[in-house]
C-alpha cells in the first residue's frame, strides 16, 4: 500500500496544478509543524527525506529558513538538494542564497548541522541527476517543463 501511495503522490506532484499551489502551502505547513514539534517532525518528510535549510539571504544577509526535500547520500554526511521550484520557471531563492553564501546549516532529524553547499556541474551533476531521478521521478517532469537547467547542490556537513 505504501508503494501505491508514493506513486499517487508522485503523479499528483508532477501536475501543473500542484506546481501552482504547493510552493505556497507545503513550506508553510512544514515550517509550522517543524516549529511545533521542536524540530522533530517535518511534515513533507513523511514521504521524502527533508531538511530545514538555514541560509544567508543573497541580498539581505538575513537568515532564511526553507523546508526542502533532500536525498541523503550514503556517506551519512552529505545530502543532495534540487532547485526544482516544483517545475516553475524561476530558480528558487534558496539557490541564489547558497550561490552567494555557501556556508549554511540544516536541521536533519532534529539535529542542527553546519554545512557547506556546492553547486554540481558537468559529470558530477549528471551522476547526481541520474540518482535523483531514481529517487524521485517527478524531477524529470519538472525539468521538461522549464527551459532553465535545474540547479543541484551537494551540501556536506562541516566539522
Amino acid at each position: 500500500m505504501a508503494g501505491l501511495g508514493v506513486r499517487i503522490v508522485q503523479r499528483v506532484s508532477a501536475t501543473r496544478g500542484f506546481a501552482k499551489v504547493a510552493p505556497h502551502v507545503v513550506p508553510a505547513l512544514d515550517r509550522a509543524v517543524h516549529r511545533l514539534t521542536r524540530g522533530r517532525v517535518l511534515l513533507s518528510a513523511q514521504l521524502l527525506p527533508g531538511v530545514i535549510l538555514t541560509s544567508t539571504g543573497a541580498r539581505t544577509g538575513l537568515p532564511r529558513r526553507t523546508p526542502l526535500a533532500c536525498m541523503p547520500e550514503e556517506d551519512g554526511t552529505s545530502w543532495l538538494l534540487v532547485g526544482s521550484n516544483f517545475g516553475r520557471t524561476g530558480h528558487p531563492a534558496w539557490t541564489h542564497n547558497l550561490l552567494a553564501h555557501p556556508e549554511a546549516s540544516i536541521s536533519w532529524k532534529g539535529r542542527d548541522i553546519p554545512v557547506t553547499a556546492q553547486l554540481l556541474e558537468a559529470e558530477e551533476r549528471a551522476a547526481a541527476w541520474t540518482a535523483l531521478l531514481e529517487f524521485w521521478p517527478p524531477y524529470s517532469t519538472y525539468q521538461a517543463r522549464v527551459t532553465r537547467k535545474i540547479r543541484v547542490f551537494r551540501i556536506t556537513a562541516t566539522p
